[in-house]
């Protein structure tokens, strides 16, 4: 960003809290009427390291408050919105008592959410956003939550998104004496589908998104998550313990490595391994590092699209070279409780349902038709967004084991297919080689993508490459470019391959 444009911010941008000054204080907006909405507490909170009012961080429920990062001083609004006679949906509201940038930042939730993104929250807060996060109407993880309760799963899909934005506005409004300039949205997971489902359904509501590893096709997400668990299981046992990891990771990378021109263990695009499992098989003497028949068979499932018997896609597949987190959704007795929750609860409103009874092309077939794109997100007409000036930046790891990364590919390929191939003016997809399910992962994975949304919303300064690092302990042992898909990496030829500067972005 240039010295104008980086001044003409600060003018917008810094003197925002002065202008405040018309605003209510803090405590008096507790008596501030919102459509719908009980205000529960509304304080200023000193600078310091924050404790989560009334639940500890990273739980699902009611706990002993527990340590969260540090915050500047700010004022806490806490509410219940009900929008419907079964709503109950926790929000909070965070302003910055000083040094206001004059922009909110909503963040989102994970899994089934039932929690408050507080270390979000105050992370959005230290950059000088008004920020905002909610439980999305209900407590704890599990999809319980939506038995007879269809106002709630309505509430969790979306309306508590936008529900959330509109109350954030007017709050921000009432104690500045001006609503924020910008507004945008922050989320990986749960969020980026969260996010995502807002620029399809509410455009006008965020400025920007960031959208990372969305799981906007949830329904088909979750039948593969119980298909990919069923395929690592006999007679109730799980086939591919954690010890068979590094030995099929070993071989996958000795056999694709090399493939980009680079050899740093990571495949730049992970599509091109044509890895075999059968050359794992143990036999001729070989019983060490080795698989078992039934494993590689798991393995090439593994591997392997989820279709129906049709050869349509319901989901893509695991990449070579993710196998050292295989655990999140292949490493029990039972596919994963995230997947089962969705037949048992929101598809099929029975406790009872037995994933042994699973059929892939029949209960994704009824979920979707339960779903109704209530909870997904698939649309691909972002015409509106678009229209209202709105840029969206997505971003996916080619390591993530928690969704499978052509997910984001094929949503974007299908934005593109419905509103025209040249779309980059506002719309971009990053994918990150290596990186796990929403960050870690032995590939670069941390890097500024709010600042990268920022500059391009507000300077007009396009993303054309996006240097992320790989940190191990306190040192960053490695950077990178992360590019535009489909552009990917390639090494110069000079240069060490632990140095960003000597990559550059080229097409496939």
């Amino acid at each position: 960003m240039n010295r104008a444009v980086t001044l003409m911010l600060c003018a917008l941008g810094c003197s925002a809290f002065a202008f405040g000054q018309a605003g209510k204080s803090c405590e008096s907006l507790k008596s501030l009427s919102l459509p719908d909405t009980t205000i529960t507490a509304a304080e200023m909170v000193p600078a310091g390291p924050l404790q989560i009012p009334g639940q500890g961080q990273g739980r699902g429920g009611p706990g002993p408050a527990a340590p969260a990062p540090m915050a500047p001083e700010h004022c806490r609004v806490a509410a219940v919105i009900a929008p419907s006679a079964d709503s109950h949906i926790e929000v909070e509201f965070w302003m910055p008592a000083t040094d206001w940038n004059g922009k909110f930042e909503a963040v989102g939730n994970g899994g089934f959410a039932g929690i408050i993104s507080f270390p979000a929250m105050a992370a959005a807060l230290r950059e000088g956003y008004a920020t905002a996060s909610t439980d999305t109407g209900h407590k704890g993880g599990s999809a319980v939550f939506a038995l007879g309760h269809s106002e709630k799963m309505i509430d969790f899909a979306y309306r508590s998104v936008h529900e959330m934005t509109v109350k954030a506005k007017s709050v921000i409004a009432a104690y500045y004496g001006r609503g924020p300039r910008l507004s945008y949205w922050n989320g990986c997971s749960t969020g980026g589908r969260q996010g995502l489902k807002e620029a399809q359904r509410f455009p006008e509501d965020f400025d920007a998104i960031l959208a990372g590893a969305p799981a906007n096709y949830e329904t088909h997400l979750h039948a593969w998550t119980v298909e990919i668990g069923m395929a690592a299981i006999k007679d109730d046992k799980n086939l591919l313990p954690a010890s068979v990891y590094p030995v099929i990771n070993k071989a996958v990378l000795a056999a694709c490595d090399n493939l980009d021109g680079v050899k740093d263990g990571l495949l730049n695009d992970p599509r091109k391994c044509r890895f075999d499992p059968a050359t794992l098989l143990c036999g001729n003497g070989k019983t060490e590092n080795c698989l078992s028949e039934d494993q590689v068979e798991a393995v090439k499932k593994i591997y392997t699209p989820a279709k129906t018997r049709k050869g349509e896609l319901i989901f893509p597949s695991y990449q070579p070279g993710s196998e050292m987190a295989w655990g999140v959704l292949v490493g029990g007795n039972a596919p994963a409780t995230i997947g089962q929750d969705t037949f048992m609860y929101l598809t099929y409103a029975d406790p009872k349902w037995d994933w042994h009874t699973f059929d892939l092309d029949r209960d994704t077939a009824a979920a979707d038709k339960k779903d109704d794109n209530v909870i997904n997100a698939i649309d691909p007409d972002l015409s509106k967004f678009k229209a209202h000036g709105g840029k969206l930046l997505m971003y996916h790891g080619w390591n993530d084991t928690a969704i499978a990364p052509e997910n984001s590919i094929n949503y974007y390929s299908s934005v593109l297919q419905k509103m025209g191939s040249k779309q980059n003016d506002w719309y971009r997809l990053f994918m990150a080689p290596g990186m796990q399910h929403c960050g870690g992962g032995p590939g670069p994975n941390q890097f500024n993508m709010m600042g990268t949304l920022e500059r391009w919303r507000e300077g007009g300064v396009a993303p054309e490459m996006i240097t992320a690092t790989h940190v191990t302990g306190a040192s960053v042992d490695m950077t990178r470019p992360l590019c535009p898909y489909p552009q990917i990496a390639v090494y110069k030829g000079v240069g060490s391959t632990n140095d960003a500067a000597s990559f550059t972005c080229k097409a496939p």
